[in-house]
């Protein structure tokens, strides 16, 4: 039964986008605010799909930290759930990601009308002073720049691996630099087809105010989200079917 809800909801999913993408393909001639709605709808749609489908549900906490204005948040990455799922967390979000995304036919249209930050990751230095620009634009006109500071998905239990280019980020933006842990990677894990029933927890941390040094920054960024990330993994174990990629993680008692 896991693998039929889990099959039925990938089909639907990925149809669904690519049918949601011509159906408002119009959005393209229309300034980019007018259109921006399609893309929150598009997350909770898929937000449905899980819920209806697999039994997947969410809670999110901590919504009395989101700042006010222009800023960066930095999310643990596990899955692909947080993908799309944070979209209407925030006013006028852009994602960082990476420039072959632009590639994909409609979906990359989507990505370039929706001014998201592409980058190259084949060239470090390039790419970094790029995006920094992009970025810096992106805040002062007061939108939320979404990036996943590890680059991509971690499985779960696996050693964090932050990349530093969040520092750069928080050092020349000089702007708030909001933490979110999660445990989204329990229920559909990096690589799987299977996708399984639970609530995925989602935790937005008090902002993280400029001026603080590069080095310490980033310290504390990875403490903050890998502590409370930790926490909503081990709160997880108390539901009615715990996810089974729990066992690849250590239990309270340290076992």
């Amino acid at each position: 039964m896991l693998f039929l809800r889990s099959t039925i909801f990938q089909i639907l999913f990925y149809s669904s986008t690519f049918v949601l993408m011509v159906i408002f393909s119009p959005v393209m001639i229309l300034p980019r605010r007018w259109g921006w709605w399609i893309v929150p709808f598009w997350s909770r749609f898929n937000l449905a799909l899980l819920w209806l489908i697999v039994g997947l549900k969410y809670e999110i906490r901590g919504r009395e930290n989101l700042p006010k204005g222009g800023y960066i948040v930095a999310s643990k990455h596990q899955s692909a759930w947080e993908t799309f799922a944070l979209i209407p967390e925030f006013r006028d979000p852009t994602y960082i990601l990476k420039r072959e995304l632009r590639w994909i036919p409609v979906f990359g249209w989507y990505t370039a009308k929706f001014r998201q930050i592409p980058i190259n990751r084949g060239k470090r230095s390039a790419a970094l002073v790029a995006m920094i620009a992009a970025a810096k634009d992106s805040v002062a006109e007061n939108r939320q720049i979404l990036i996943f500071p590890e680059g991509t998905r971690r499985p779960v239990g696996a050693e964090p691996k932050y990349k530093y280019g969040i520092a750069h980020l928080y050092r020349d933006l000089d702007c708030p630099v909001l933490p979110v842990a999660l445990n989204a990677g329990l229920y559909w894990p990096r690589a799987s087809w299977l996708v399984y029933p639970g609530t995925v927890l989602v935790e937005i941390l008090p902002p993280i105010q400029p001026g603080m040094p590069a080095d310490k920054f980033q310290e504390t960024l990875v403490d903050q989200i890998e502590t409370v990330t930790a926490r909503l993994s081990e709160e997880a174990r108390g539901e009615k079917r715990p996810s089974p990629l729990l066992s690849k993680l250590p239990n309270s008692s340290g076992e």
